[in-house]
């Protein structure tokens, strides 16, 4: 009988003799974009956990509060929580399930507060300062009993004022040093106002305790200080402080300018730019008020 013939199905062609088999196909390149963005996105969540920490009022959350706050859903939030507590950032109390910032995000904190530079910061407020009003926009630091100048930004006016950087002066004359020694705590206050006579720098400087305190609850009140020649004849200023995480002063910026030109309390402007300026600051410092 003649021999029958096999039939054979279509089939790839078979590898050279020596050649290694077909790759298989490579991840597309938008499976690869639509991977990122979705890590992206999860770590934008998890960004977003934990800044709502800072922002609460509470010191410690529930999984459902900041459910509700973020639009997350619950398994979501419980899932970015268990994340940030296996790197401690996140702690739980195990009793009332409510969780709060671990040491991990506080010593982030305070490696930022390390780095801050307050003249860095300032700088630009006291450039807005200084061109909103055409008068001199000065930053000032506390050094023990007494406070000194650092920075200002001066107009470009014929008559202007200019203070000299570094020169350090006492905490009860002007509107800079009345602003620090305002702020206090009590203690502070009480032993700074012991341990010096109030000297008078000018004939407008205040030297009467009873009137300094007096002076200085008015300045608490409305948050910043005012001096007319208190400590530079012919010199009006206004100042405000500028607080840290603690609530403490660690600084004060203040605009001044010839008395006969600059009327600091006539203008409810200076006044609103001022405290903003130094509010912004001390927003960078940590500081909630």
């Amino acid at each position: 009988m003649p021999g029958r013939t096999a039939s054979t199905s279509p089939s790839a062609p078979a590898a050279a003799p020596g050649t290694a088999p077909a790759a298989s196909p490579a991840t597309s390149p938008a499976s690869e974009d639509e991977g990122q963005s979705r890590s992206i996105a999860a770590v934008e969540r998890a960004m977003d956990v934990l800044l709502y920490f800072g922002r609460a009022e509470q010191p410690d959350l529930g999984v459902t509060e900041i459910a509700t706050a973020l639009g997350l859903t619950k398994a979501a939030v419980h899932r970015i929580l268990t994340a940030l507590r296996s790197r401690e950032l996140i702690t739980v109390d195990p009793s009332t399930r409510r969780y709060a910032l671990g040491h991990a995000a506080v010593a982030l904190g305070r490696a930022y507060l390390a780095r801050t530079d307050v003249r860095a910061m300032a700088a630009p407020e006291l450039k807005f300062l200084s061109e909103r009003t055409s008068e001199t926009a000065t930053l000032s630091l506390r050094r023990g009993d007494t406070r000194l100048y650092v920075d200002q930004v001066v107009p470009d006016q014929e008559l202007r004022l200019e203070v000299s950087l570094g020169i350090p002066f006492a905490l009860n004359a002007g509107a800079s040093s009345k602003a620090f020694l305002a702020f206090l705590p009590e203690f502070e206050l009480e032993t700074y106002l012991t341990r010096h006579p109030l000297a008078a720098v000018t004939d407008k400087t205040i030297t009467d305790p009873v009137k300094l305190r007096k002076d200085l609850a008015s300045v608490r009140k409305r948050g910043y200080s005012t001096s007319n020649g208190e400590r530079q004849a012919g010199a009006a200023s206004i100042a405000a402080p500028v607080f840290d995480h603690d609530g403490r002063v660690v600084a004060v910026i203040s605009v001044a300018g010839p008395a006969l030109r600059f009327k600091p309390d006539a203008d409810a402007t200076v006044i609103a730019d001022l405290l903003g300026c130094a509010g912004r600051i001390s927003a960078q410092l940590g500081y909630v008020p």
